[in-house]
């Protein structure tokens, strides 16, 4: 790792839970143009005169819900995972978002000011699926400011490590602890993208949503299909974890707008499984390494009262991999095959 340094690239979180710094990132991250896949203009007006302005205010709320004395959460967790994993390796380690702060810009020269011979920088997207608005935004956004600010290391950038045997390893030891209680069910619940991105993204043209059972027959579309890498990693997970195949299924949650976006939707089946006789339930949010909004609040707090309004009894969400010690070593294995 000599002459190296190492990125960790997450989402991101408004500077603080003031309507004015959620507004602001909300604006950067509606109008990127890999998650409001819209002309430009179109997506200025939906954007800045429609959604921002009414959704501000409520997302305030919500991360007030959630935010910590430190920070928000996923900053927080992100700062941990770095300094769990600096502790495991020699090369520096810095963080970097893809909305809001700190900038790639920033981690990229701290990276020089640690080591002003640097060689080689090896991103690691805290995204496990390949999607257009998440791997895709992030990487592209770091190979860009990489490019304008013509620095002169090499970017490595690992790949999704969806079905990554290190990966897998850690997200089963993460949710091993909590089968150990009385449950019904596990619901996997991953971050829902519109269908059109998954046809988009569809390298052969012909194969995502358009062929039976697609995310089960073989393609070359798989590489960049993000419902057949979830589709996997719960399959494969259940799998380590001998969680019998009527005792779980996937769910994709945080639909925004009325296009069609990749069902089932985890809302529609949080009311309905009480009715189908699951009572006590728990949930994993694999797309997400660090807990943060979409975790904390969609679905620890919302979600567990939609569950028991239903009439479920108990609801628990397995907390994210966060800075569980198998996934710090997830992430030495990965960046030492990726160099």
């Amino acid at each position: 790792m000599h002459k190296k340094g190492i990125v960790l690239m997450n989402l991101g979180s408004p500077d603080s839970t003031a309507v004015k710094d959620v507004r602001r990132y909300l604006n950067e991250f509606l109008m990127d143009e890999r998650v409001i896949d819209i002309p430009k203009l179109l997506r200025f007006l939906l954007v800045r005169g429609i959604i921002s302005p009414f959704r501000a205010p409520k997302s305030a709320k919500a991360y007030k819900s959630i935010w910590w004395e430190e920070g928000s959460p996923l900053i927080v967790l992100t700062q941990q995972l770095q300094a769990a994993l600096q502790h495991a390796v020699t090369a520096p380690v810095t963080i970097a978002m893809r909305y809001g702060n700190p900038h790639p810009k920033k981690a990229y020269d701290e990276l020089l000011a640690k080591v002003p011979e640097l060689e080689e920088v090896i991103v690691v997207p805290l995204y496990p699926h390949y999607a257009m608005s998440s791997y895709e935004t992030a990487v592209e956004y770091a190979k860009e400011i990489h490019a304008q600010e013509n620095y002169a290391f090499k970017l490595t950038i690992l790949p999704p490590y969806y079905k990554h045997e290190s990966y897998l390893d850690a997200l089963a030891s993460s949710i091993q602890p909590y089968l150990n209680e009385e449950y019904d069910h596990i619901l996997f619940s991953y971050h829902g993208v519109p269908e059109r991105h998954i046809r988009k993204g569809d390298t052969t043209g012909c194969h995502c949503l358009k062929v039976d059972n697609c995310c089960e027959v073989d393609s070359p579309a798989h590489a960049q299909c993000y419902r057949h890498q979830c589709v996997t990693t719960t399959h494969l997970v259940a799998g380590m974890l001998g969680i019998p195949k009527e005792k779980y299924s996937f769910s994709f949650q945080s639909r925004l707008g009325q296009d069609e976006w990749l069902k089932p939707y985890t809302a529609k089946r949080l009311e309905e499984m009480p009715k189908e006789g699951i009572k006590k339930l728990l949930v994993a949010c694999p797309a997400f390494v660090s807990d943060c909004l979409e975790t904390l609040e969609e679905i620890a707090e919302e979600g567990k009262e939609e569950f028991i309004h239903a009439g479920g009894e108990s609801f628990t969400m397995i907390p994210c991999l966060n800075v569980h010690p198998k996934w710090v070593e997830a992430i030495v294995d990965m960046v030492e095959e990726a160099v």
